[in-house]
């Protein structure tokens, strides 16, 4: 059973990476894939595994943020003052 949520798991992050270029939404979607396959990693007693999965997750919900800042959107100002 654990290696079939090893599967799901997986192809899920990797789907929700191949995916990140299209909506901000994929980028939070690979960060739990990565959270969940880092609990995988863990449970399989993969531990230096689910310690990367971990820190990818730590990344991908910091790149989720970024996109959502003022900053990165186009065409909108940096902050209120420069309007």
């Amino acid at each position: 059973m654990l290696t079939i949520y090893g599967v799901v798991v997986l192809t899920f992050m990797m789907a929700m990476y191949a995916l990140e270029r299209h909506d901000p939404r994929y980028v939070l979607a690979f960060a739990l894939g990565c959270a969940l396959s880092s609990s995988y990693g863990f449970l399989s007693k993969a531990w230096p595994f689910g310690v990367v999965e971990a820190i990818w997750c730590v990344i991908a919900a910091y790149r989720f943020r970024t996109t959502l800042s003022p900053a990165a959107t186009p065409g909108r100002p940096e902050s209120p003052a420069q309007s």
